[in-house]
């Protein structure tokens, strides 16, 4: 025998206000299900977001996927390419974040199914995800330069990626003969971190007038004018007279390509044949972002500023080098900026839970000599579909003193400290 209660207007009620939540409100069901949040990419940007979201609310499933078990740090790199700094100092683990409830999977993401919200890995598996976070950084556009691919660059170095192309770097100058010529080939924008080429020509003069006063450094630059560029060359004629040569876009600087056999570098309006040849080519977002159908014809991936989420795929959201950010730098300190704010974005999106994204704040130091940098600070905001400086701009000034130069170098120092233990723990 069957009883049947009818039920109140009260309950009634209550039922048709749960189905309009189910329906209007996935953010709250998937609070109550643990929603799955997927990371690929373990850099400044991935880790800082795969952090900030365990810390927004534990009930979160993080996973953070990389496909290497150590990070290389870019920032202060150019110091290890100028031996004045160990490799050791650049690298970093996953051990703190896994301890704070992120799952660390170390393998490279292969596919990503977008419509079916799933991350295919190397050894096959997949990974399910309710949002998915995009943070691959760069890849190098082998397909820019003529003759220049990846067997090139074990000959000429882009050292553009931390780590092995650093040291090799490092010891092809180390290896050159006194009265030799550096040279370095500048990209146009958009690319990582536009002042650090000219850094980088900052400290390996250091090291040619220290260990090789003969030598020289040849820039060949794809544009006309770089950020900084006064205090840069302010620098040169303090430090460095004679050392460094640079030839701009309008002067032939821009390199069209390489002949890896004969070593040459090729220019539009002649070639050279250096010692070294550190060839830095144009860039595009990291390959798993074009796998996934997030990268546009200009090869980085279009984003919604104010929420990071791509304009292409749904669910996924694109921080870091890899996106289209307009006024804001392809940098370590943005990557991580954005890694939080996206955070805060999904946070509010699948927990329900209100807040409003950190601003994007941004400082930026060159290193020109062991007791010599300054600086560049700006506050950003999303205007349309890309960021915009809305304040700052800051950059040291060009009449400071030595003592403020030595400075910022320390500045520099501690702030690399803060942002590895921002992103690493």
């Amino acid at each position: 025998m069957t009883f049947t209660r009818r039920r109140t207007r009260r309950e009634v009620g209550g039922l048709i206000a749960a189905s309009v939540a189910m329906v209007a409100g996935p953010a709250v069901l998937r609070a109550q299900t643990a929603a799955r949040v997927v990371v690929i990419g373990g850099g400044f940007g991935g880790a800082s977001c795969a952090r900030a979201l365990r810390k927004a609310d534990a009930t979160l499933d993080v996973t953070l996927v990389e496909a290497s078990t150590t990070f290389i740090a870019c920032p202060l790199s150019n110091e290890v390419i100028a031996g004045l700094r160990d490799i050791g100092a650049q690298q970093f683990g996953y051990d703190r974040i896994a301890a704070e409830g992120v799952r660390v999977v170390l393998q490279a993401a292969t596919a990503i199914d977008a419509p079916a919200h799933k991350v295919t890995l190397a050894d096959g598996t997949t990974l399910a995800y309710d949002r998915l976070v995009l943070a691959p950084g760069i890849d190098i556009d082998v397909t820019a330069l003529q003759g220049y691919d990846e067997a090139a660059s074990a000959v000429m170095p882009h050292a553009y990626k931390a780590g092995e192309q650093t040291l090799l770097l490092r010891k092809q100058i180390e290896a050159m003969p006194d009265g030799g010529t550096i040279a370095i080939s500048v990209p146009a924008n958009p690319s990582r971190c536009p002042p650090a080429p000219y850094e980088r020509a900052s400290l390996i003069a250091h090291h040619l007038k220290t260990h090789k006063p003969k030598s020289k450094v040849l820039i060949l630059d794809a544009k006309d004018n770089f950020s900084q560029q006064k205090l840069f060359e302010q620098a040169w004629q303090q430090l460095y007279p004679g050392i460094i040569e640079r030839i701009p876009l309008s002067q032939g600087g821009r390199v069209t390509g390489v002949d890896v056999t004969t070593r040459t570098v090729v220019t539009e309006f002649g070639n050279y044949n250096p010692d070294v040849a550190n060839i830095i080519p144009p860039q595009k977002a990291g390959r798993i972002a074009a796998l996934a159908g997030a990268t546009d014809r200009t090869g980085w991936c279009p984003i919604d500023a104010a929420t990071f989420a791509s304009k292409l795929l749904p669910d996924v959201h694109v921080i870091g080098d890899a996106c289209l950010g307009g006024g804001i730098p392809k940098s370590a300190g943005a990557a991580r900026a954005q890694g939080q704010a996206c955070a805060a974005v999904i946070a509010r999106d699948l927990i329900a839970r209100p807040s409003e994204p950190p601003p994007l704040t941004g400082i930026c130091y060159s290193t020109v000599a062991p007791d010599y940098a300054f600086s560049l600070s700006g506050v950003y905001q999303p205007k349309g579909d890309l960021f915009a400086e809305v304040e700052g701009g800051r950059t040291s000034p060009l009449d400071a003193p030595l003592a403020a130069r030595a400075a910022e170098a320390e500045a520099a120092t501690a702030w690399f400290k803060a942002l590895t233990h921002d992103a690493f723990g």
